[in-house]
């Protein structure tokens, strides 16, 4: 490397789009299917240890638990329970070196550590980020709500979502009824019939899972007005995901005609983890005024190749429209982990570009923070502080 910027790891990060971690010990094989995308235990005779992220795992994590590196998987999940998980996940969270997580509470909250917990854990503030096909599902799941009354109690009950800890909306549009859909504001007739049709197949089937997109569309919409008033940014769900995804429909140059019908409304998007897209996120980040991205928790995903994709991402978007996320889920590993590439594979990038003379190093230091947590201080509310 170059003369090189100050430490990577003095730098504080703002985890802006992250989960909840598992409270309790893990088996070998619930562990095994959180360190995979699919559905799927891994093919006879094979394990998902055997890919990039179980690599990482293996070579950076196992440390932590007073590990060698490059232990074996089976060495790993023997070490975790002796540990416990309530010491794994102080480990990992503490020495993630983090400022502030800012939680998606809607994707299976039963099973994981709550907002406040995770905060408790990590030793710093922690906010809520309300995921809006949640609140949604919830509504009508609980039951009493007719088509005719179904668009005022949704938006009421995303009004009453919003409490002291909340800083944003988040709406998985993209697994529910892919990008590639109009984003006109559909007519109150237009969620009327749908709504009907939900609420009829919800009584067939007993599953409240939301896909119309005329229905994901009036939620959409819902949360713009709602952001407006709150100062709020709104989450997307972009590009790399579990294997319902229908990938070439999640790219996120699908939602320029939504941008730019909403730019006057002056709300912010972030497009979450966005990998094959990262390079378009970047391009919309350049274009948008209010369009935000990260590569978020493809970095652990990769393996060794994380800090190629950093340098992608940079090629174009301006820096002050990049944010920092693991997207984390269930393993506190994947906290540390997260912020380790980011840090380190970013660190690449800018000291690469000292080397070479395109920049110098306290420009690099300010790129660095920008990154890191000043872009999410700006566009969250002022409870991220």
């Amino acid at each position: 490397m170059g003369s090189g910027i100050v430490s990577e790891f003095s730098v504080p990060l703002i985890d802006h789009h992250c989960h909840g971690v598992v409270p309790v010990e893990l088996s070998a094989d619930r562990f095994e299917d959180l360190i995979s995308e699919s559905f799927a235990p891994a093919p006879l005779r094979t394990s998902h240890w055997d890919k990039p992220i179980g690599l990482a795992i293996r070579r950076w994590c196992a440390p932590v638990l007073d590990l060698s590196a490059f232990c074996s998987g089976d060495e790993y999940v023997t070490r975790r329970a002796e540990l416990g998980a309530e010491e794994v996940n102080r480990r990992f969270l503490s020495g993630a070196g983090l400022e502030m997580l800012v939680v998606d509470s809607g994707n299976r909250p039963d099973e994981l550590c709550s907002v406040e917990a995770m905060g408790e854990i990590a030793g710093v503030p922690s906010r809520e980020v309300v995921r809006i096909e949640s609140v949604a599902e919830a509504i009508v799941g609980r039951g009493g709500v007719s088509a005719k009354d179904y668009a005022q109690s949704v938006e009421r009950a995303l009004e009453d979502s919003i409490h002291d800890r909340v800083v944003g909306l988040k709406s998985i549009i993209a697994y529910r009824c892919t990008l590639d859909i109009d984003y006109t504001r559909p007519s109150s007739f237009e969620v009327f019939d749908a709504a009907g049709n939900w609420l009829a197949e919800v009584e067939r089937s007993g599953k409240t899972r939301v896909t119309d997109a005329v229905l994901e569309r009036h939620l959409l919409w819902t949360a713009v007005e709602i952001a407006k008033g709150k100062g709020f940014p709104i989450q997307l769900h972009i590009g790399i995901g579990d294997p319902d995804i229908q990938l070439n429909k999640v790219d996120p140059s699908h939602l320029s005609p939504f941008f730019r019908a909403v730019e006057p409304w002056k709300v912010n998007f972030t497009l979450l983890h966005c990998y094959p897209f990262h390079r378009n996120a970047g391009l919309m980040a350049e274009n948008f005024p209010h369009v935000y991205f990260d590569v978020g928790f493809v970095l652990n995903w990769a393996g060794p190749s994380y800090a190629r994709i950093i340098e992608e991402a940079m090629e174009i978007a301006p820096f002050t429209k990049q944010l920092y996320s693991s997207d984390a889920f269930g393993l506190a590993e994947l906290y540390y982990l997260g912020a380790l590439r980011f840090r380190t594979g970013l660190r690449r990038v800018l000291d690469h570009w000292i080397s070479e003379d395109e920049c110098k190093t306290s420009e690099a230091e300010r790129i660095m923070g920008l990154i890191a947590r000043d872009n999410a201080r700006r566009i969250y509310p002022s409870r991220v502080d």
